[in-house]
């Protein structure tokens, strides 16, 4: 029986009991008042969380599916739109594209980043879009939809090119809505503006998922939407409350996606040390690149673009004979995971869309070949060096010991 200390994939536990106190306060604080669902705590996570991500409007919803359904809804996108997408992402992407009447359109990805590759896209709108004369609009060949969305995922705390990306959808008069649920804090340096921009920031708006395991995760679950434009605040404000303009009055069809009140307050507590958090994953990002640099050739490490500040959701590397390795790893004790194994095109979910295996290549080579590696910020470089031994095993390479790394 293997005796080596467990390096976990994820560690939930020690961030809650370094806050413990302050945690039950929260949770005392909503008692008090019994204001369980919206009200001032809502409020308060709302105005910080807008301010965390530079926009000008925060609607907490119940989930992060839910609160990309209402961004597409409230952003106009109309049943029976096409909306473009990745298929290397988590489902919630493509369902909330389907919640909202649109239909999925796959473009792969990005050989290192990815996130959508942008000249794939550009393909796209050439090769399988027509221009229509009368609207100006993009029209699919196939099944002559109009494509009114593109929905590009920051995956894992990357950034996607966003500049490249907006700059595609104003010449065809198409709305960007970003999956921003693995990038809190993530930052993208925009040469249109001239300066670094937030993830949620860029698009007519953004969701975000606060479940348990994000850089910023309730402890429950938990959404909200990003947006600068007024209109689509107000109207995922009334989508999420049964379509209320005010109590009983119903100015549209809406859901049941509200935002508890003690899981507002949980965040509002989190968010003042994500930043903190976040530094620490990079860093950990930093030293694991280190760790590998000597074995390049068996271990594929992230790469960030110069113009991206990923906060790393999940170290992800590429490897070859990807279950041996998980499986070598956890006889050491070493927690991963996989991100994702089979990319959405090809899932018994979406068959009736038509796609077939050899479609997106890059996106079902990389479903192969992902394993992500334990990430947490109060991860140690003794676990990192763990990790990375283990990995080193199977090259018959030496990695640094921790010492050598000063700390």
């Amino acid at each position: 029986m293997n005796s080596a200390p467990h390096v976990p994939f994820l560690d939930l536990v020690t961030p809650h009991q370094e806050l413990e106190s302050e945690l039950v306060q929260v949770f005392r604080a909503t008692l008090g008042t019994a204001g369980f669902i919206g009200g001032p705590m809502v409020e308060e996570f709302e105005r910080a969380f807008a301010g965390f991500c530079d926009t000008s409007y925060c609607i907490g919803t119940s989930n992060g599916t839910d609160a990309l359904t209402m961004a597409l809804i409230a952003a106009e996108v109309k049943p029976g739109d096409a909306v473009i997408t990745v298929p290397n992402t988590f489902i919630a992407t493509v369902e909330a594209i389907s919640h909202a009447g649109g239909v999925p359109k796959f473009v792969d990805v990005d050989e290192r980043t990815y996130n959508v590759d942008v000249e794939k896209l550009r393909e796209f709108v050439k090769t399988k879009c027509v221009v229509d004369g009368g609207s100006g609009r993009l029209i699919t060949y196939d099944d002559r939809r109009p494509v009114t969305a593109i929905v590009p995922v920051h995956l894992y705390g990357q950034m996607a090119d966003m500049d490249a990306i907006c700059d595609l959808a104003d010449k065809y008069n198409m709305i960007v809505v970003e999956d921003a649920c693995q990038a809190h804090g993530a930052e993208y340096f925009s040469r249109k503006t001239g300066r670094w921009m937030k993830a949620g920031s860029i698009g007519r708006a953004a969701a975000f998922s606060f479940y348990p395991g994000k850089n910023l995760g309730a402890c429950g679950e938990a959404g909200a939407v990003t947006t600068n434009d007024s209109n689509v605040a107000a109207k995922v404000r009334m989508l999420r409350d049964h379509g209320q303009a005010k109590k009983y009055y119903h100015d549209l069809e809406g859901y049941n996606g509200r935002l508890d009140a003690l899981q507002a307050g949980i965040l509002s507590l989190k968010l003042k040390h994500v930043p903190r958090w976040n530094e620490c994953r990079r860093s950990h990002a930093q030293k694991y690149n280190e760790l590998f640099a000597g074995m390049s050739a068996a271990v594929g490490t992230p790469y960030e673009p110069s113009w991206s500040k990923a906060v790393y959701h999940l170290y992800v590397v590429r490897v070859e004979d990807r279950e041996a390795v998980q499986a070598s790893l956890a006889r050491e004790s070493i927690g991963t995971g996989i991100h994702y194994p089979i990319p959405l095109h090809l899932q018994k979910a979406y068959a009736g869309l038509g796609y077939r295996s050899g479609d997106l290549p890059v996106s079902e080579a990389l479903a192969t070949q992902i394993l992500s590696l334990p990430m947490f910020p109060q991860m140690t470089l003794l676990q990192q060096a763990r990790v990375a031994n283990n990995l080193f095993k199977r090259t018959g390479s030496k990695v640094l010991e921790a010492g050598a790394m000063g700390r």
